[in-house]
């Protein structure tokens, strides 16, 4: 089901529905200020495992919590206040930022990683989203090979992530519910997020996508 948006006039009809979807434990793709990202809601356990079988049910890949703010980010995951600073300073925005999770996270997540990626996007739809919810999501980014466990690049991305929404609708037998598409642009650019691990005590590039970072 594709459900149609403006991202400048924004369809408060169609962000119910999507977190209705969310708490009923549903999967809605969503666009992002990069791509398309798949979300569930962070206490539903059968929208976690819908996105671990999308991934091929491998338990070592980093799921990203998407935040509309950094008021909630203690919740799940442990940072100093070097690592605030450098999220204060870069989001929103186009990275992903990864930080030791709480055990409570891991256990909620049953997942053997012990770091989790936080992101805070600039696109407003996932915003509205988020804000409506109330609460944050866990996301993977939709692919023709989402099992594929490595830091997918440029080249990847260009063969494999999906532009358009009708795309995605191939996903639907796998638990993919709504696909909230923003009709104000032609489809969406092939590109990824930047990956920074703040794990130790130096950040590092795991990934160099869009976002410019300089540490």
């Amino acid at each position: 089901m594709i459900k149609q948006i403006l991202k400048n006039n924004i369809d408060s009809r169609v962000i119910k529905k999507a977190c209705e979807i969310l708490r009923n434990d549903g999967i809605i793709a969503c666009p992002t200020d990069t791509n398309w990202s798949l979300f569930a809601h962070i206490d539903s356990k059968v929208a976690i495992k819908k996105l671990k079988d999308l991934k091929g049910g491998i338990n070592t890949f980093v799921f990203t919590l998407v935040c509309s703010s950094l008021s909630t980010i203690n919740q799940f995951v442990e940072f100093n206040n070097a690592n605030f600073k450098i999220l204060k300073h870069y989001c929103p925005g186009p990275f992903v930022f990864l930080l030791p999770s709480l055990r409570s996270t891991q256990k909620k997540l049953e997942m053997k990683r012990k770091e989790l990626g936080v992101r805070i996007p600039t696109n407003p739809i996932p915003i509205a989203i988020l804000e409506e919810l109330q609460a944050p999501v866990f996301a993977i980014t939709a692919s023709k090979q989402m099992e594929n466990n490595h830091w997918w690049d440029a080249d990847f991305a260009e063969e494999n992530l999906y532009e358009y929404g009708k795309e995605l609708l191939i996903l639907e037998k796998q638990g993919v519910e709504a696909i909230i598409e923003d009709i104000s642009c032609d489809g969406l650019p092939k590109i990824l997020s930047t990956v920074v691990d703040l794990t130790q005590n130096t950040p590092e590039i795991v990934r160099q996508g869009i976002g410019i970072f300089e540490g």
